[in-house]
Protein backbone atom coordinates (compact mmCIF):
# COMPACT_ATOMS: atom_id res chain seq x y z
CA UNK A 1 0.00 0.00 0.00
CA UNK A 2 1.36 3.42 -0.99
CA UNK A 3 2.54 5.55 1.91
CA UNK A 4 0.56 8.83 1.78
CA UNK A 5 3.35 10.97 3.26
CA UNK A 6 5.85 9.68 0.71
CA UNK A 7 3.35 10.28 -2.10
CA UNK A 8 2.67 13.85 -1.00
CA UNK A 9 6.39 14.59 -0.65
CA UNK A 10 7.08 13.40 -4.19
CA UNK A 11 4.24 15.57 -5.45
CA UNK A 12 6.04 18.61 -4.03
CA UNK A 13 9.18 17.62 -5.97
CA UNK A 14 7.16 17.26 -9.18
CA UNK A 15 5.68 20.72 -8.66
CA UNK A 16 9.14 22.14 -8.00
CA UNK A 17 10.48 20.50 -11.16
CA UNK A 18 7.71 22.06 -13.26
CA UNK A 19 8.41 25.49 -11.78
CA UNK A 20 12.15 25.25 -12.43
CA UNK A 21 11.67 23.96 -15.98
CA UNK A 22 9.22 26.74 -16.79
CA UNK A 23 11.36 29.52 -15.33
CA UNK A 24 14.58 28.32 -16.95
CA UNK A 25 12.89 27.93 -20.34
CA UNK A 26 11.01 31.23 -20.41
CA UNK A 27 13.17 33.58 -18.39
CA UNK A 28 14.81 35.16 -21.45
CA UNK A 29 11.74 35.16 -23.66
CA UNK A 30 11.35 38.93 -23.81
CA UNK A 31 8.02 40.76 -24.19
CA UNK A 32 5.24 38.24 -24.77
CA UNK A 33 1.46 38.16 -25.12
CA UNK A 34 -0.75 35.20 -24.23
CA UNK A 35 -3.68 34.28 -26.45
CA UNK A 36 -6.45 32.17 -24.91
CA UNK A 37 -9.50 30.52 -26.43
CA UNK A 38 -11.44 27.38 -27.12
CA UNK A 39 -9.86 24.02 -27.89
CA UNK A 40 -13.01 23.02 -29.82
CA UNK A 41 -13.71 25.59 -32.54
CA UNK A 42 -13.06 24.37 -36.10
CA UNK A 43 -10.44 25.80 -38.42
CA UNK A 44 -13.29 27.32 -40.44
CA UNK A 45 -14.37 29.47 -37.49
CA UNK A 46 -13.82 33.21 -38.00
CA UNK A 47 -12.33 33.27 -34.52
CA UNK A 48 -9.64 30.80 -35.60
CA UNK A 49 -8.68 33.01 -38.53
CA UNK A 50 -8.73 36.16 -36.41
CA UNK A 51 -6.58 34.57 -33.71
CA UNK A 52 -4.01 33.68 -36.34
CA UNK A 53 -4.07 37.25 -37.70
CA UNK A 54 -3.66 38.73 -34.21
CA UNK A 55 -0.69 36.45 -33.54
CA UNK A 56 0.89 37.38 -36.87
CA UNK A 57 0.64 41.09 -36.08
CA UNK A 58 2.07 40.61 -32.59
CA UNK A 59 4.93 38.50 -33.91
CA UNK A 60 5.67 41.00 -36.68
CA UNK A 61 5.96 43.67 -33.95
CA UNK A 62 8.53 41.46 -32.14
CA UNK A 63 6.28 40.17 -29.37
CA UNK A 64 6.49 36.49 -28.54
CA UNK A 65 3.16 34.67 -28.54
CA UNK A 66 2.16 32.22 -25.80
CA UNK A 67 -0.78 29.85 -26.00
CA UNK A 68 -2.05 26.82 -24.12
CA UNK A 69 -0.31 24.68 -26.74
CA UNK A 70 -3.38 22.72 -27.81
CA UNK A 71 -5.75 22.73 -30.80
CA UNK A 72 -8.19 25.29 -32.24
CA UNK A 73 -7.64 28.88 -31.02
CA UNK A 74 -4.39 27.85 -29.34
CA UNK A 75 -3.14 26.31 -32.56
CA UNK A 76 -4.18 29.42 -34.51
CA UNK A 77 -2.19 31.61 -32.14
CA UNK A 78 0.91 29.45 -32.41
CA UNK A 79 0.54 29.13 -36.17
CA UNK A 80 0.34 32.90 -36.68
CA UNK A 81 3.53 33.45 -34.70
CA UNK A 82 5.37 30.41 -36.05
CA UNK A 83 4.71 31.27 -39.69
CA UNK A 84 5.84 34.84 -39.02
CA UNK A 85 9.16 33.51 -37.69
CA UNK A 86 8.66 34.77 -34.13
CA UNK A 87 8.75 32.89 -30.86
CA UNK A 88 5.72 30.60 -30.63
CA UNK A 89 5.33 29.20 -27.13
CA UNK A 90 2.98 26.41 -26.09
CA UNK A 91 2.24 25.69 -22.43
CA UNK A 92 0.52 22.36 -22.74
CA UNK A 93 -1.47 20.69 -19.97
CA UNK A 94 -1.80 16.94 -19.56
CA UNK A 95 -5.51 16.06 -19.76
CA UNK A 96 -7.28 12.71 -20.19
CA UNK A 97 -9.04 14.10 -23.26
CA UNK A 98 -9.05 16.97 -25.72
CA UNK A 99 -5.58 18.42 -25.19
CA UNK A 100 -2.65 17.39 -27.37
CA UNK A 101 0.24 19.71 -28.32
CA UNK A 102 0.02 21.37 -31.73
CA UNK A 103 3.11 21.33 -33.94
CA UNK A 104 3.34 25.11 -34.44
CA UNK A 105 5.66 25.81 -31.51
CA UNK A 106 9.36 26.52 -31.28
CA UNK A 107 9.18 26.48 -27.46
CA UNK A 108 7.02 23.81 -25.86
CA UNK A 109 6.45 22.97 -22.21
CA UNK A 110 4.13 20.37 -20.72
CA UNK A 111 2.53 20.68 -17.30
CA UNK A 112 0.79 18.28 -14.98
CA UNK A 113 -0.49 21.01 -12.66
CA UNK A 114 -2.84 23.76 -13.79
CA UNK A 115 -1.68 26.24 -11.17
CA UNK A 116 1.97 26.02 -12.25
CA UNK A 117 0.97 26.48 -15.87
CA UNK A 118 -1.20 29.50 -15.01
CA UNK A 119 1.69 31.01 -13.07
CA UNK A 120 3.87 30.78 -16.18
CA UNK A 121 1.21 32.56 -18.25
CA UNK A 122 0.92 35.51 -15.92
CA UNK A 123 4.61 35.71 -15.03
CA UNK A 124 5.83 35.87 -18.63
CA UNK A 125 2.99 37.77 -20.35
CA UNK A 126 2.58 41.51 -20.61
CA UNK A 127 -0.94 41.19 -21.99
CA UNK A 128 -3.76 38.70 -22.52
CA UNK A 129 -5.98 38.34 -25.59
CA UNK A 130 -9.01 36.24 -24.72
CA UNK A 131 -10.99 34.68 -27.55
CA UNK A 132 -14.28 32.81 -27.08
CA UNK A 133 -13.85 29.63 -25.09
CA UNK A 134 -15.13 27.45 -22.30
CA UNK A 135 -14.42 27.05 -18.60
CA UNK A 136 -10.63 27.09 -18.99
CA UNK A 137 -10.72 30.33 -20.96
CA UNK A 138 -13.07 31.93 -18.46
CA UNK A 139 -10.80 30.76 -15.65
CA UNK A 140 -7.80 32.53 -17.18
CA UNK A 141 -9.86 35.69 -17.72
CA UNK A 142 -11.23 35.89 -14.20
CA UNK A 143 -7.97 34.93 -12.51
CA UNK A 144 -6.13 37.71 -14.33
CA UNK A 145 -8.88 40.17 -13.33
CA UNK A 146 -8.61 39.04 -9.72
CA UNK A 147 -4.81 39.43 -9.64
CA UNK A 148 -5.03 42.95 -11.07
CA UNK A 149 -8.01 43.99 -8.93
CA UNK A 150 -6.25 42.83 -5.75
CA UNK A 151 -2.95 44.37 -6.89
CA UNK A 152 -1.09 41.09 -6.72
CA UNK A 153 0.27 42.11 -10.11
CA UNK A 154 0.45 45.45 -11.88
CA UNK A 155 -2.27 46.27 -14.36
CA UNK A 156 -1.70 44.86 -17.84
CA UNK A 157 -4.06 44.73 -20.85
CA UNK A 158 -6.76 42.08 -20.86
CA UNK A 159 -8.42 42.15 -24.28
CA UNK A 160 -11.67 40.28 -24.85
CA UNK A 161 -12.11 39.43 -28.51
CA UNK A 162 -15.63 39.28 -29.96
CA UNK A 163 -18.21 41.57 -28.37
CA UNK A 164 -21.16 39.39 -29.41
CA UNK A 165 -19.70 36.44 -27.49
CA UNK A 166 -18.82 38.42 -24.36
CA UNK A 167 -21.89 40.69 -24.25
CA UNK A 168 -24.02 38.42 -22.06
CA UNK A 169 -21.27 38.01 -19.48
CA UNK A 170 -20.47 41.72 -19.37
CA UNK A 171 -24.16 42.63 -19.09
CA UNK A 172 -24.47 40.18 -16.18
CA UNK A 173 -21.46 41.74 -14.45
CA UNK A 174 -23.02 45.19 -14.84
CA UNK A 175 -26.64 44.33 -14.08
CA UNK A 176 -26.12 41.92 -11.20
CA UNK A 177 -22.58 41.79 -9.81
CA UNK A 178 -22.05 45.57 -9.92
CA UNK A 179 -25.64 46.30 -8.94
CA UNK A 180 -25.25 44.23 -5.78
CA UNK A 181 -22.04 46.06 -4.94
CA UNK A 182 -19.84 42.98 -5.32
CA UNK A 183 -17.48 44.89 -7.63
CA UNK A 184 -16.79 48.58 -8.23
CA UNK A 185 -17.50 50.55 -11.39
CA UNK A 186 -13.76 50.91 -11.99
CA UNK A 187 -13.37 47.12 -12.02
CA UNK A 188 -15.22 47.08 -15.33
CA UNK A 189 -12.40 49.18 -16.75
CA UNK A 190 -9.82 46.44 -16.20
CA UNK A 191 -10.41 44.96 -19.65
CA UNK A 192 -10.97 45.96 -23.26
CA UNK A 193 -13.45 44.55 -25.78
CA UNK A 194 -12.50 44.47 -29.47
CA UNK A 195 -13.95 43.02 -32.67
CA UNK A 196 -11.13 43.36 -35.20
CA UNK A 197 -7.58 41.95 -35.23
CA UNK A 198 -6.23 45.43 -36.00
CA UNK A 199 -7.41 46.73 -32.63
CA UNK A 200 -5.23 44.44 -30.54
CA UNK A 201 -1.65 45.47 -31.34
CA UNK A 202 -2.04 49.21 -30.57
CA UNK A 203 -3.31 48.38 -27.07
CA UNK A 204 -0.36 46.09 -26.44
CA UNK A 205 2.15 48.53 -27.89
CA UNK A 206 0.79 51.39 -25.80
CA UNK A 207 1.23 49.35 -22.64
CA UNK A 208 4.71 48.24 -23.70
CA UNK A 209 5.80 51.83 -24.24
CA UNK A 210 4.51 52.73 -20.77
CA UNK A 211 6.54 49.86 -19.30
CA UNK A 212 9.67 51.06 -21.05
CA UNK A 213 9.10 54.59 -19.80
CA UNK A 214 8.21 53.49 -16.26
CA UNK A 215 9.92 50.11 -15.71
CA UNK A 216 9.00 50.15 -12.03
CA UNK A 217 5.44 49.31 -13.17
CA UNK A 218 6.56 45.85 -14.27
CA UNK A 219 3.66 43.51 -13.47
CA UNK A 220 5.34 40.13 -13.17
CA UNK A 221 5.24 37.91 -10.13
CA UNK A 222 8.48 37.60 -8.18
CA UNK A 223 8.87 34.05 -6.93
Amino acid sequence: MEDLKTSEAWRVFRIQAELIDGIETLNNLGPAVSIFGSARLPVESPYYQDAMTVAQSLSHAKFSVISGGGPSIMEAANKGAYQQGGHSVGLNIALPQEQSPNNMQDISLSFRYFFVRKLMFVKYSMGYVVFPGGFGTLDEFFESLTLIQTKKIRHFPIILYGSSFWKGLIDWLKDHVLELGCIDEKDLELFYIVDNPEEVLPIIQRHYEELREYPEQEHRFTI
